[in-house]
């Protein structure tokens, strides 16, 4: 009868292995790509008067499109220097860069970092969601993905492209609601380095 109850036990435990094994195998791994900084942008457009775009151009952005083939889904994570910033003056640009608006000094770093969505999307075009933090303040949004020219999207010299938009006062940005507009479009164009950074 002990025998018997052993062989019952070493049974169980072996099952018990192989669950417990099925559940921790790894997942296939997932293909980071860092973004290209040189030719990868993003913009900003808000009206004067309702009428007049003010529009602002972004240097580097940097950040990495972590995708996982297996499931065939994609995270974009991208990180902009709000002190890097042209427009069609330089006053302006002060101006954007001051506590009014990007208040660059103390919030240096615009990061959007999005939800999981499908690969498709890059090529066909759709709804991507994420967290955007601008000036230290955190809101989810929603941009929407261009359809893609190219077969292969996340090519080195092919762009995905986005457009979104926010309202600026949920950022913090309440100054001049007379003579600006309380909406901001966004304007994100994302280029990938050739070759994976990493296969964690």
């Amino acid at each position: 009868m002990n025998a018997g109850l052993r062989g019952i036990r070493r049974w169980l435990l072996c099952l018990t292995l192989i669950s417990v094994g099925a559940v921790s195998a790894p997942s296939p791994q997932t293909e980071i790509l860092e973004l290209d900084p040189t030719h990868s942008q993003a913009g900003f457009e808000v009206k004067v008067l309702w009428l007049l775009g003010l529009h602002g151009q972004f240097g580097a952005v940097r950040g990495s499109v972590s995708v996982d083939r297996f499931h065939g889904t994609a995270v974009v994570d991208a990180r902009i220097n709000a002190n890097d910033l042209r427009m069609r003056s330089s006053n302006y640009a002060d101006w954007a860069r001051s506590v009014e608006f990007f208040d660059a000094q103390h919030y240096p770093q615009i990061r959007f970092v999005s939800e999981s969505f499908p690969l498709a999307r890059m090529q066909h075009g759709g709804e991507v969601y994420g967290i955007l933090t601008i000036r230290g303040i955190t809101k989810r949004v929603r941009f929407t993905l261009r359809p893609s020219a190219c077969a292969h999207p996340l090519k080195a010299s092919c762009a995905v492209r986005a457009d979104g938009k926010i309202q600026r006062s949920d950022f913090g940005m309440h100054s001049r609601r007379g003579t600006l507009a309380d909406k901001v479009g966004l304007q994100l164009s994302i280029f990938v380095n050739p070759a994976p950074a990493s296969t964690p």
